[in-house]
């Protein structure tokens, strides 16, 4: 089936020590699906897996994005397909500015010159989702930046470059309750027919204020259980102990 991403049997390993061990996934166009899983699991392992890290070992299984297995492309190819990662630990560009490094960014993954009014429509319209002032886009990328900076910057590149899927890894990590606002309101005005995200997560609160449709728990590298959102709000309740004690017993 095509309008979506599908992650079949995937069996993936780095410097011989097996990360993920049979991940089964599908995010359709359209819904949001959230990954959550105690450390080690292999949450960000499948994230960096998708977009084409080429520090890991995939030895079985396929990544399939709108029917088509993506496996063999390089990164900024996966990209231009449509797949957008918004990374756990955003890096520093300096002497590039947001303004330039977008621009850049949005031909390339349109395969062609954009016009500046484009620009400029998609760009303000991310500002003022993200109630970020225009002058941010003169600095450089990242460079002196807060980690709620860094984050909101990555959802300003996901609303200007509007991907058909995308992996947010760990968007919540070190942000407080208002910066953690923006940056759901940022996604949520992607959400649409055309748009699937998988949201990885530790903690439930990040799900109050990007509610999803589908909740997998990934445990020692599977995915071992899925459900609507209140499957997030027993993991809070329970621990992961819970899931892992589930998981041991399949």
């Amino acid at each position: 089936m095509a309008n979506q991403l599908e992650i079949r049997d995937l069996w993936v390993s780095i410097e011989g020590q097996p990360i993920l061990k049979g991940v089964n996934l599908t995010v359709p166009k359209g819904e949001v699906h959230a990954l959550m899983g105690p450390n080690g699991a292999g949450k960000s392992t499948l994230g960096k897996v998708i977009a084409g890290d080429p520090e890991y070992t995939v030895e079985q299984g396929e990544i399939l994005l709108d029917g088509e297995n993506i496996l063999e492309l390089e990164p900024d190819e996966r990209a231009r397909k449509g797949l957008f990662l918004a990374f756990q630990y955003p890096v520093e560009v300096p002497g590039v500015t947001i303004a330039n490094f977008l621009r850049l960014a949005l031909s390339a993954h349109k395969g062609g010159d954009v016009s500046v009014t484009e620009f400029y429509s998609r760009l303000q319209h991310a500002l003022e989702t993200l109630e970020w002032d225009e002058s941010v886009v003169s600095r450089y990328l990242n460079e002196g930046f807060s980690g709620g900076e860094k984050k909101r910057n990555e959802i300003l590149q996901l609303m200007v470059l509007q991907p058909k899927y995308a992996i947010l890894d760990e968007t919540d990590s070190g942000l407080d309750i208002d910066a953690l606002k923006i940056v759901a309101k940022g996604v949520n005005a992607m959400r649409g027919p055309e748009f699937g995200a998988l949201v990885i997560t530790h903690y439930q609160r990040l799900l109050n204020y990007i509610v999803p449709d589908v909740v997998h728990v990934m445990v020692d590298g599977r995915v071992v259980k899925s459900g609507d959102k209140n499957l997030a709000l027993e993991l809070e309740q329970k621990g992961y102990d819970w899931i892992k004690e589930l998981a041991a017993q399949s």
